[in-house]
């Protein structure tokens, strides 16, 4: 993880650490990445395809660990969409995917999946530069992405296991904390 005396921490180390969070609330871990990803239920096979691109993009596999791709991630949220009764976020998501191939081809005359991976980037790259403060439908889509993202992908095994280096409950010959004691006010 990024030095605490750094102002800025990198993409990867922000969503390990909410990634660390979720984790460890967890009662139970999903199945492992091995198993065949099982066929969309909520999404279209375009609109799957398109969701599974994005979540690689936003979290890719490195020299450390696999990418959301890898860790099914994609067919996490479309489980998740198919089992909501919400039909607001079911058309959110349909309308989301929408934009971002009507982004794609406002900024290079194709659709998502059809432009090459660097303008793929570039597409991704607009519509989260409002991140902290999103104002389009894109944007705000982006942040709802990215989030289901995350917890897909560090509450699966590959995120878990893998990418956090859980694990379990192993015994620390020596504590690992912070001692809080010496900050306590009489």
């Amino acid at each position: 993880m990024a030095n605490p005396n750094e102002q800025h921490a990198t993409r990867r180390d922000l969503l390990k650490a909410a990634g660390a969070v979720v984790a460890s609330q967890l009662v139970a871990v999903r199945g492992t990445a091995a198993a065949a990803p099982p066929s969309a239920a909520f999404f279209s096979p375009e609109e799957f395809s398109l969701v599974e691109e994005l979540t690689e993009l936003i979290i890719p596999t490195d020299e450390h660990s696999p990418g959301a791709r890898a860790a099914y991630a994609a067919a996490f949220i479309d489980k998740q969409l198919h089992e909501t009764v919400a039909d607001e976020v079911k058309s959110q998501w349909r309308d989301g995917l929408q934009r971002i191939d009507a982004q794609s081809r406002q900024m290079h005359g194709a659709d998502f999946l059809k432009v090459s991976p660097e303008q793929r980037v570039a597409v991704l790259t607009r519509i989260a530069q409002n991140e902290e403060n999103p104002l389009s439908p894109e944007e705000r889509f982006f942040v709802e992405l990215k989030s289901r993202t995350a917890f897909a992908y560090y509450t699966s095994t590959i995120g878990i296991h893998t990418e956090m280096e859980y694990k379990g409950n192993v015994y620390q010959e020596e504590f690992a904390g912070f001692d809080a004691e010496p900050l306590k006010r009489e």
